[in-house]
Order: C-alpha cells, then sequence, then structure tokens
C-alpha cells in the first residue's frame, strides 16, 4: 500500500468496503480503479458451547464494525467526506433473533453450527420443488434448519423475535434502520427461488412453521442484489463510525460470493476458491448444472442471467489453526509450513481425512468426522500439516469431480483467504486438481468485492461484471507439477475409500457425541 494515499489518489471518491468474518472483521478502503488506500482489522471471538456448536455475540460484530471503521480512516489519513459508498458483507447463515427494538435475544448461531441436523432431514424429506435448487438436500448450515431448531428448542426467545434474520441483515439494519435480505444469502441459504414464488413459504407450510414467513426480514419484501442501495446511512451510524450522514449504503452478500466478486470470478468457466475457515468453490455458469452433491444450482444469486455451483469443506482453515494450537508447541504457522514443505509427497505415509466439522459437499455428511490414517513415532507436527494441507487439496478435487461429472467445466482456480498466503498449500492444490491457481493483486478479496459492490451502488460502474475488469488485476498464476501426478492420484483414491471404510464408525461415534 502506497504510505501516502493523497499521492496516488488525489481527491478521487473513496469505496469502503466491510468484512464480517469468522476470526475478524476487516475494512477497506478503495479507489474506483480497485487501488487500495487503507485497510484494518481487529478479530472475533467464537465460542463452542457443545461439540458441532458455535456462537457469536451480535454486540460484538457492531463494537468491532466500528473500531475497523474507524482505524481503517484514521491510518489511512483522507477525508472522510470523500467517501461515496459502503458495502459490507458477512459470513452466512448466521442465524439471530432480534426483537421490535432491533435487540438481538440470544447468542447468533454461526454458519458453521450442526445442531440443527435433525431438521435438515426432516426439511430435505419434504422433497419440496425448492430443493431442486440445494442439490437435493438442506444443509444443517442452512438459515431454516436453525429456526426450526430455535423454534423448537428455545420457543419462549423465538416467541419474541421479531425478526429471524442474518448477521448482515441485522448490521445493515444498524447503518440505514431498514430490514432487508440479500438477494445472495436469501437465494444461497434460505431457499429463495424467485420461479418457485420467492421465499419459501409452501415449504414453511408443509413445516407446519408458516409463523417463520411472518418473520422475515424485511416483512417478506423481494431481496436486494448486490450493488443495489439499500438506503442511506443515518446520523446515529454515522456518529458511530465518525462519518458524515447520509452516504449511500448498498446491499452486500455471502462472504465468499462477495470474495468471488473481488476476485472477478464472474464468468463462465471460472472458480473462485476462498481458503478461509472453510473452503468455498464459487463455480459459474450460464446454465443451470443440476445433479451434483454441491450445493445449487443457485439461480441468479449475484446477477440476472449468472448460476452457481457452491462447493464447500466445513473445516480447513480451522483445521490448520488446529493442528498449529494442539501440535505446534507455540511455533509460528509460517514456520510449521516451511516444516510442511520439507516433507515429501504423501507426508512419510500418513493420509488425513479433512472432516472435523463433517462433509458439506459432495457427500453431505455432517456425522463425518477427521481422521489421521498411519500415524507411527517418527511422525511429525510438519507431517500432521502436510497431510492436512493434503487431505483439504484431496477434498477439493472431489469436488471438482462432482461438478464435472455433470457438465461443469473449469479452466483455473482464482484462490484468496487468509491460506493463500500458503505457497505449499496453493501447489498441492494445482498438483492435486490439476488446474492452474490464479492470485489476484488483493489478497483481502473480500473486502475489495463489497467495495465493489458500493461502486456499483453509487454508480460508478454499471454491473460487477465492468466493476471486475476494472478493478481485479491477475498477480501470479501456480500451475501443476506434472511429475507428480501419478503419486497423487493414488492417494486420492486412498483418501475415498478410506471414507467409505470408515463412515459406520464414524457415524457410531458421532451419534454418541450428545450422550
Amino acid at each position: 500500500m502506497n504510505s501516502d494515499p493523497h499521492a496516488a489518489v488525489g481527491n478521487s471518491p473513496l469505496f469502503m468496503g466491510i468484512d464480517i468474518g469468522t476470526q475478524s472483521t476487516r475494512a477497506g478502503l478503495f479507489t474506483a480503479a480497485g487501488q487500495t488506500v487503507g485497510l484494518a482489522s481487529a478479530p472475533l471471538k467464537t465460542t463452542y458451547p457443545r461439540p458441532t456448536w458455535a456462537e457469536q455475540d451480535p454486540h460484538t460484530w457492531w463494537t468491532v464494525l466500528q473500531q475497523v471503521v474507524r482505524r481503517c480512516l484514521t491510518d489511512s489519513n483522507v477525508d472522510p467526506g470523500r467517501l461515496a459508498a459502503i458495502a459490507l458483507d458477512s459470513t452466512a447463515c448466521t442465524v439471530l433473533l432480534v426483537d421490535a427494538t432491533g435487540e438481538p435475544l440470544r447468542p447468533a448461531l454461526m454458519w458453521m453450527d450442526q445442531r440443527a441436523h435433525e431438521q435438515a432431514k426432516r426439511i430435505s424429506a419434504t422433497k419440496d420443488p425448492t430443493l431442486r435448487y440445494t442439490g437435493r438436500k438442506v444443509s444443517p448450515e442452512f438459515g431454516l434448519p436453525k429456526t426450526l431448531w430455535l423454534r423448537e428448542n428455545e420457543p419462549e426467545l423465538y416467541e419474541g423475535a421479531a425478526i429471524v434474520g442474518e448477521c448482515q441483515d441485522w448490521l445493515n439494519w444498524k447503518l440505514t434502520d431498514r430490514w432487508v435480505a440479500s438477494r445472495n444469502i436469501a437465494t444461497c441459504k434460505w431457499n429463495y427461488v424467485e420461479e418457485e414464488g420467492g421465499w419459501p413459504n409452501r415449504l414453511l407450510q408443509t413445516l407446519d412453521a408458516a409463523d417463520i414467513g411472518q418473520r422475515w426480514p424485511g416483512g417478506g419484501e423481494t431481496p436486494l442484489y448486490p450493488g443495489a442501495i439499500i438506503g442511506p446511512l443515518t446520523q446515529a451510524a454515522a456518529e458511530a463510525l465518525n462519518l458524515s450522514p447520509g452516504i449511500p449504503v448498498a446491499q452486500g452478500g455471502v462472504d465468499a460470493y462477495v470474495a468471488a466478486i473481488g476476485m472477478n470470478t464472474l464468468h463462465p468457466g471460472q472458480l473462485g476458491m476462498i481458503l478461509g475457515t472453510s473452503t468455498c468453490h464459487i463455480a459459474i455458469s450460464d446454465l443451470g448444472v443440476f445433479g451434483t452433491g454441491c450445493w445449487g444450482p443457485y439461480p441468479e444469486p449475484l446477477m440476472p442471467g449468472m448460476w452457481i455451483l457452491e462447493g464447500g469443506q466445513t473445516t480447513s482453515g480451522s483445521i490448520i489453526r488446529w493442528v498449529e494450537k494442539t501440535a505446534g508447541n507455540g511455533r509460528s504457522l509460517s514456520d510449521l509450513d516451511a516444516e510442511a514443505a520439507a516433507v515429501g509427497p504423501g507426508a512419510e505415509g500418513l493420509l488425513a481425512l479433512d472432516y472435523w466439522g463433517g462433509n458439506r459437499t459432495p457427500r453431505q455428511d455432517p456425522l463425518a468426522r477427521g481422521v489421521f490414517v498411519g500415524l507411527t513415532l517418527s511422525h511429525t507436527t510438519g507431517h500432521l500439516l502436510r497431510a492436512v494441507y493434503e487431505a483439504i487439496a484431496f477434498g477439493t478435487r472431489h469436488i471438482l469431480e462432482d461438478m464435472v461429472a455433470q457438465g461443469f467445466e473449469p479452466s483455473e482456480m482464482v484462490a484468496s483467504g487468509g491460506g493463500a498466503q500458503s505457497q505449499l498449500w496453493l501447489q498441492l492444490n494445482a498438483d492435486i486438481c490439476g488446474l492452474p491457481v490464479v492470485l489476484t493483486d488483493q489478497p483481502e478479496s473480500t473486502v475489495l468485492g463489497a467495495a465493489m459492490c458500493a461502486t456499483v451502488g453509487d454508480g460508478a460502474y454499471p454491473d460487477l461484471q465492468a466493476a471486475g475488469a476494472a478493478m481485479v488485476r491477475e498477480r501470479e498464476r501456480i500451475k501443476p507439477n506434472p511429475d507428480v501426478k501419478p503419486f497423487y492420484d493414488s492417494l486420492y483414491r486412498d483418501y475415498l475409500e478410506t471414507y467409505e471404510a470408515l463412515r459406520p464408525v464414524m457415524h457410531r461415534l458421532t451419534s454418541s457425541e450428545s450422550e
């Protein structure tokens, strides 16, 4: 980043993107040309009350958002009056109950929370037409299963809720005093399908839960596409953020999808790979690709005429952090990464399954669990980390093969997120999947993507594709190493077979977690 932003950008308008992630909140200032003017971040805390449960305090989102926006402006040393528009993204399937005054009634259920697996089974069993657009099943991560769980297990809190919504819905309300859902989040996480009538009220009738529809953000009005204006920044929000009231606030979306915007993976055949706490695979198509084990195909979740398949691994970056915390002995992740890089392919006979939080796609098995096979006394932390990196890359290959079998034709994987800092992890993805991995100039693609939504809302660009063409540039292209392909092809088959062999044991053990 230029140490003197004024020297590079003069007095041009600036656009702010805010990313509410799992582990941190980030804010960034950008010009309409995509030049970074300022970045700031602060951590968020997740609590885990029981195995497979995960929660966050919504009040912390707002407190930390204020901190990073103020710090970004101060550190950038720019006139806040140059800020033309704001947009934010967030984790999705992060469900909270809010009363009539806007006060959250309990901690939010995070996207990774798996407590609603029985409710998800019940929804999937309805065979409602909307399930055609979710891969035929509903994940326990999704919004409806979690809402049903709250309705059935915490009825007094649920009855006191005026709104059942998302992290993003609540924060946009804090900014604009308007409740409105994101078309991106509603389509991908709440079974919203315009061709099936929009919000899934028919499905709610089948579930004898029509009252949930009375609590949609905005009273069930049509959700807004990313880049559409929600409203102006209120006086109260402006004072909290040290900004001027009236700044336009544009709609955002799911953090992974907004990262795809920030990587300019908005054209058929591209695959955005976001290596974060989880790994998300955003596959773009101009036609609906049905029949996969992935989520979707989602109709027009970002813009008209676009279909998206979403693959995902519930735990990836979180497994890396688990290795660091559990076996790192205080060493930094960069040191452990170097140790893993010194270990040869296959980690000297050590194979892992990357299912610490279940398998999201394509197996759609929330009861799967993590495994190490082949451990010996000679294996070190470097071996553990190498095996985990390889397992996550095998999981990505499994997702890609599932997509390809139904007609998706990927040409490249564009990567971002914290995992993109590991050259080893990136090279393993290229080697194991047999596709080039592309990096863009701005590693904080999610924050940039949110700012791109703000540019569209302001009218600087007519749509997200135009913003991507102007604001995103390729930095590096990592090619697969053909020499290791035969070895990894064989180990990949072992990876697939190990799950099949251990699935009954996993399910028995997982069933005993709540006992």
